[in-house]
């Protein structure tokens, strides 16, 4: 059965890995909501900046506290951080569950839960609480807590707000971070590039027109002065003949000329 929890409440835990699941539903002027973890010692600081477990840092380096990323689900969005609590280095003694929104108020983020389920399997969770920002201006909370008591692990639901973001929440535990070191959000997913066949470039376009081929081995003229019905056309100035033959002569004939005398064969009888 789900426990529904109340701010301030607690509850062991019986599972030896957890998922903690942010949840929000997104829309118009709506944040992105970030989830994190800080694995804090006995004096409830970070032993270093490695226990700070977040997008840009996913993996702890003792591989017992993971973030495993953003989700789209019926209910809206989720993001994750999942704890191998039964592995988890002796001195760590809480491990906050934090929600930031780059610095943009709370009071945009609709249906903010955090629910915990049991990794190793399961559909219903163990326990949700609803997060009630006090003011509505945090730009940072602390959801809530897995932290040791006699041996045992529990869940304490908080919903502690900070109003300097995420930068000033994790300053306050310990870690070293100044403007230039925080980091950025994360870059978004880009469409893979096209296989290697698509991205050639085309061949250049083919010529719409048919190019005009000689016939029957014969020169052929420029449109203009094509032959019309096979017979020759009067040719412009300066033309080229046609099919090969002398232009016709249009000059004045000579009016001395004279044929040269007949032979016998031409003489009357």
């Amino acid at each position: 059965m789900t426990h529904a929890m109340l701010k301030g409440s607690n509850v062991p835990l019986e599972a030896t890995t957890v998922r903690a699941v942010l949840r929000w539903t997104p829309g118009q002027g709506v944040p992105d909501v970030d989830a994190s973890a800080l694995l804090l010692g006995p004096d409830g600081r970070v032993r270093s900046d490695e226990d700070f477990v977040f997008y840009n840092q996913p993996r702890h380096p003792s591989g017992k506290a993971r973030w495993l990323g953003k989700k789209r689900v019926t209910d809206g969005l989720t993001d994750t951080i999942q704890t191998d609590l039964a592995g988890v280095e002796a001195d760590v003694s809480r491990i906050l569950l934090v929600a930031s929104a780059d610095d943009v108020t709370f009071d945009r983020v609709q249906a903010l839960r955090i629910l915990l389920y049991d990794a190793a399997g399961g559909d219903e969770p163990l326990l949700h609480f609803d997060i009630k920002p006090e003011t509505g201006q945090e730009t940072a909370l602390i959801c809530g807590e897995l932290y040791r008591r006699d041996g045992m692990w529990k869940f304490r639901a908080l919903g502690e707000g900070y109003s300097n973001g995420l930068k000033g929440l994790a300053t306050e535990f310990g870690i070293s971070v100044d403007e230039s070191e925080m980091p950025a959000e994360p870059a978004p997913q880009t469409a893979p590039a096209l296989a290697p066949e698509f991205s050639q470039p085309l061949p250049p376009e083919q010529p719409t027109a048919v190019p005009v081929q000689p016939a029957y081995g014969y020169p052929q003229q420029p449109p203009a002065t094509q032959p019309a019905y096979g017979y020759p056309q009067p040719a412009a100035a300066g033309a080229p003949s046609g099919y090969g033959y002398p232009p016709p002569v249009t000059a004045v004939p000579d009016p001395d000329f004279r044929l040269p005398p007949q032979g016998p064969q031409f003489i009357g009888r």
